[in-house]
């Protein structure tokens, strides 16, 4: 995405649950380009398991992957989720480790801007559990104002924070889901 606005990107694949993993990437993107003016944190994974099956492993993954992971980063912008703020059935391991990524957004300090963005539901192909016409996609629509899910390029309001005019927006999560979180309860 960053090439299209005369930026230079680097896309590499990495294990955010390993910190040898993370480093890899830091000194790849240091010998390509120097400091970074903004890192994305979007790395996540779920597990859906009613809360009291959910095991210990997948506990742990969930947090070590989604919590730590932003941790081991020392980020600048965070994707967390609307699990950030609202319990779903279900994922309650998922939503801990995004509770967890607003905490950390929220320590931010040290001179570094750090933010998050929650984006609503985006099909992608982890999350394919939401066919056209069933019954979940239409309690998530009806929820939804917008009465649609997101697309990809929307989700690029984490580029606004590298700007000079944001250095004292730190420590914030914009939720980026048509006013999922805004809609109080459907009739």
């Amino acid at each position: 995405m960053g090439q299209q606005f005369g930026s230079r990107t680097i896309c590499q694949t990495v294990d955010v649950s390993s910190r040898s993993s993370n480093d890899k990437l830091r000194d790849a993107a240091l010998a390509e380009s120097g400091p970074a003016d903004l890192l994305v944190n979007a790395a996540g994974l779920t597990r859906r398991a009613p809360t009291l099956a959910l095991s210990e492993a997948d506990s742990d993954c969930l947090l070590n992957s989604n919590a730590n992971g932003v941790l081991r980063a020392g980020s600048v912008a965070n994707i967390a989720s609307p699990g950030s703020f609202l319990a779903f059935h279900e994922v309650a391991g998922y939503y801990a480790s995004g509770a967890a990524v607003l905490s950390l957004t929220r320590r931010a300090g040290d001179g570094i801007c750090v933010n998050a963005i929650a984006p609503g539901v985006f099909p992608t192909e982890r999350n394919d559990e939401f066919p056209e016409g069933t019954g979940r996609e239409r309690k998530i629509l009806t929820r939804t104002p917008m009465h649609r899910f997101g697309r990809p390029e929307e989700v690029g309001a984490a580029v606004l924070l590298p700007w000079d005019a944001a250095n004292f927006v730190t420590g914030q999560c914009g939720a980026v889901g048509g006013a999922y979180l805004a809609s109080g309860v459907s009739s």
